[in-house]
């Protein structure tokens, strides 16, 4: 298969590595320049891993192409419906997920049953919070988000999330701190105990596998996806 990577970061040369060793060619890396069209042409898919402001622009102008777009920069979710239309009407394969990591994945399927069972128990006052390197720019996380209307979900007396202490809000805090890859912590705490759920990632791997994983599969496929799609969770 002939893969673009669309920004050539820590993730791209990740997910460069990992899809090499899969037997997969690298015919086009784009790192803020402007996509070339013709060198798209060949392209079978896209993994899209660039910075907030500019990832609209590349995820909207690669579907416009026909080319099938993997993206997993957070930051950018108010043009998420957009794209997702832009996908629909182009009859071509999109997947957007915070985290392509199956055990994140399986973290968020933990978290919504979780959040089911502690919504009956209101001596319990749920937080996420997260921890990533100092290089990651946007806070919080596109993966506590996620977290976060997993545990919404079940929580209708809750407006939403939080950073900055908003009533009736879920708690979201961040920290950056060097060497983490990402952490993330859901908590329930009363005045007697707390009960945390965790998911801890060592290194970029799970991510840049994930990523693969789901470009492998959306060729052929028209349309918005998740990876609870690719991974049949």
């Amino acid at each position: 298969m002939n893969i673009a990577i669309i920004g050539y970061g820590r993730m791209g040369k990740a997910i460069e590595a990992i899809a090499t060793e899969r037997g997969h060619h690298i015919v086009y890396i784009n790192n803020g320049t402007p996509l070339d069209q013709s060198a798209l042409a060949s392209c079978d898919v896209a993994i899209e891993f660039s910075r907030p402001e500019v990832a609209f622009e590349n995820i909207t102008s690669l579907l416009k192409l026909g080319v099938p777009v993997v993206s997993g920069t957070t930051g950018w979710l108010a043009q998420k419906e957009e794209a997702e239309e832009t996908a629909k009407k182009t009859k071509t394969g999109f997947i957007y997920a915070s985290n392509f990591s199956l055990g994140v994945n399986l973290f968020f399927i933990a978290n919504e049953q979780l959040a089911k069972i502690m919504s009956a128990h209101n001596a319990y006052a749920p937080k996420v919070h997260e921890i990533h390197h100092t290089g990651k720019k946007d806070a919080p996380s596109g993966t506590a988000i996620t977290s976060a209307e997993g545990i919404l979900a079940s929580y209708e007396a809750l407006n939403g999330w939080s950073m900055d202490g908003a009533q009736n809000a879920l708690p979201i805090s961040a920290e950056r701190e060097d060497p983490y890859c990402g952490t993330h912590v859901v908590s329930y705490q009363s005045a007697i105990d707390t009960i945390t759920l965790t998911h801890e990632a060592h290194n970029r791997t799970g991510f840049a596998l994930g990523a693969v994983v789901a470009a492998e599969w959306l060729p052929g496929k028209e349309g918005s996806f998740g990876m609870r799609d690719v991974l049949g969770l």
